[in-house]
């Protein structure tokens, strides 16, 4: 019986907190192998030559290169930089028109699963309930909202097809790793959905899985549901 081959990976983004972790992780992995290793400054071209994947937490401005380098070598890409503009994000959706690419705000299988129940209450619950978002996460992030909460307004928005804005209230307090909480206000009651990650490991496990489950896909943006069968 022959062994699987590992999945040659090239994570971009590698000296940051989620690049740190991931590295972490894939040293366990029998699954998994880092063959190249790219940070801010650093080229990209020839990391990419030898790899099977590309895992991407960098930043945002970096995807316009990311995307074209990967698409000149025929390479899948796990994208779970957040913060895209308008443009990166339709430069990462042309380039799935050739590439498999899982393209996610949040990679942890709880957080996906809490996607999920909210496209379910925004469907049961009806326009009597009014829905917000609160999310907190540590200091040093960049991004506000943060992508998962953008993702929640969105399932709840493309649900109800809603052309007005979900109220979003971002916090960046300490070293929280990332707190989400979407409630459903109506009369007399209220439903809140929260989930609290308090490891970075979850992200990274599940982009872990991406990366092995979108080696050899058809061409297509998939999410973080795909990859989990949700």
């Amino acid at each position: 019986m022959t062994t699987p081959r590992r999945v040659r990976v090239l994570l971009v983004g590698a000296a940051g907190r989620m690049g740190k972790t991931i590295v972490d992780l894939a040293s366990n992995d029998p699954n998994i192998d880092i063959v190249a290793k790219c940070d801010l400054g650093d080229p990209i071209e020839p990391a990419m030559k030898n790899c099977d994947v590309v895992i991407d937490f960098s930043q945002a401005d970096a995807t316009n290169e990311i995307c074209r380098t990967a698409l000149h070598h025929r390479k899948s890409l796990v994208i779970g930089t957040t913060g895209h503009s308008q443009e990166q994000r339709l430069m990462i959706e042309n380039t799935a028109q050739s590439l498999p690419i899982v393209f996610a705000s949040n990679f942890s299988v709880g957080v996906n699963v809490l996607f999920w129940l909210t496209r379910k209450a925004a469907e049961l619950l009806g326009s009597d309930f009014n829905p917000e978002i609160i999310e907190t996460h540590h200091k040093m992030k960049k991004d506000a909202p943060s992508g998962t909460a953008r993702t929640l307004a969105e399932i709840v928005k493309r649900t109800r097809n809603l052309d007005s804005q979900i109220p979003i209230q971002s916090i960046r307090e300490g070293e929280v790793v990332g707190n989400h909480t979407i409630t459903f206000t109506g009369p007399g009651e209220r439903l809140e959905l929260t989930h609290r990650a308090s490891s970075r490991e979850i992200f990274a496990r599940g982009a872990l899985r991406a990366a092995q489950w979108v080696t050899g896909k058809a061409p297509g943006l998939y999410s973080m549901q795909d990859v989990l069968g949700l």
